[in-house]
């Protein structure tokens, strides 16, 4: 008998099924930013920024649907975080992004990453799409991974054609 999954307070459960090689049509879809530390694109404050965002949700009755938050590497010094809310949140950054989104689910240590993104970029070509926007969702943090016992990432992309196939 398979012992069901419980959450942890922290990550909520990730079901890779509707996000695994799933195109996604976003109309403003509703997020807050901020902006991450990182050497050499590995995050050091990821956790501090984090905690303070969904302090600043759960103040305001603010959700995050999914658990979606996707990571934008801009440069090795910093990232942008885009984390879903399902309202607009007064006194943080909000943003919106529209336009065609395809992602696909991958599973294993970060270490990975540089093959993921190759692998993505096939997928990607096969569906006669063109990348725009890359972006990152870590599906679970460290502490989550573990104990959920996979450690999903999902890399999601803005892409052209605008037209969904």
């Amino acid at each position: 008998m398979e012992t069901p999954i419980t959450e942890t307070g922290c990550c909520p459960h990730f079901d890779p099924q509707p996000w695994d090689e799933t195109l996604h049509e976003w109309h403003e879809k509703p997020f807050v930013k901020a902006t991450v530390k990182t050497l050499f694109f590995m995050p050091l404050n990821f956790g501090s920024v984090m905690t303070r965002l969904m302090k600043q949700l759960d103040a305001v009755g603010a959700t995050v649907p999914e658990g979606l938050g996707l990571s934008d590497h801009r440069t090795r010094w910093s990232m942008d975080i885009y984390v879903a809310v399902d309202k607009p949140v007064e006194g943080l950054e909000n943003q919106t992004l529209s336009g065609n989104f395809f992602s696909k689910v991958y599973e294993g240590p970060y270490g990975q990453t540089a093959a993921w993104c190759k692998d993505f970029e096939t997928v990607v070509a096969q569906r006669q799409l063109k990348v725009r926007k890359w972006y990152m969702w870590y599906n679970y943090c460290p502490k989550c991974a573990k104990a959920y016992g996979k450690n999903y990432t999902t890399i999601i992309a803005a892409v052209e054609p605008d037209k969904l196939q």
